[in-house]
């Protein structure tokens, strides 16, 4: 079944926000108010949007529903650590086809956060394809690995942001870069170092988003061309493995 894929996004984007907006609401009623805006993050499934379409567009590719895991048997043992879980794998006929890891990242605070992002996204690839070298997966194919991050698109996330430079310059293209830029420099390089097969950056507002409106920065890392990536990924092992 062909796939609308703007109008998926857009419906994704609109659950994400409500979602978000829902389960605020409800730990503000029973009195678990979390600190600053993790009250609307502790629930989960804001990205189940993204994250079900991906599942949509694989099985479009042939890919058996019951290889597919989102909430369950997510876990891949790791190499620097015992287990990771992934937000949706691909297993089928004990071949790890892909993972994927989702993740959002909102305010106020964008300067930790981005770290903490950049930082497990990075441990996270170094870790899998350790692991995939030394061969944990069994005989595995070389899986295809993704990373997708929703950022809201905020003043605070667009403005000029200082680097510190205590010892040595920092490279020239993050001086008084945003923090929706750096992310945009992250994803690419994520790319090109050949940590992730492909990466997606889209921005949205939490107002605007609510309606299902969104950006993308950029068109190597927006999500067409990781659903390109992916299901070319899906369709050549089904392929030969039918």
């Amino acid at each position: 079944m062909p796939v609308d894929l703007h109008k998926e996004i857009k419906k994704a984007v609109k659950h994400f926000w409500k979602t978000r907006e829902t389960q605020k609401s409800k730990q503000e009623k029973i009195g678990k108010k979390d600190q600053g805006a993790r009250g609307s993050v502790t629930g989960g499934a804001q990205l189940d949007g993204f994250i079900n379409l991906t599942k949509k567009l694989l099985i479009n590719e042939g890919i058996p529903e019951n290889s597919i895991y989102l909430k369950s048997r997510i876990t891949l043992p790791g190499f620097f650590r015992p287990t990771k879980e992934w937000d949706l794998l691909v297993v089928h006929d004990s071949n790890l086809i892909a993972s994927l890891e989702f993740k959002s990242h909102i305010g106020p605070s964008f300067g930790n956060n981005f770290n903490n992002r950049t930082e497990e996204a990075l441990g996270n690839a170094t870790d899998l394809w350790t692991a995939y070298r030394e061969s944990v997966f069994l005989e595995s194919i070389r899986p295809w690995l993704g990373f997708f991050l929703i950022l809201e698109d905020h003043p605070e996330s667009r403005a000029s942001v200082t680097a510190k430079e205590p010892h040595f310059p920092v490279m020239e293209e993050f001086k008084d870069s945003s923090y929706a830029r750096r992310y945009e420099l992250f994803c690419h390089r994520l790319i090109r170092e050949r940590l992730y097969d492909a990466a997606c950056l889209i921005l949205s507002d939490r107002t605007d988003g609510k309606k299902g409106a969104f950006s993308e920065p950029s068109s190597l890392i927006n999500f067409e061309t990781f659903a390109a990536s992916l299901t070319a990924k899906a369709n050549a092992y089904m392929k030969f493995h039918r």
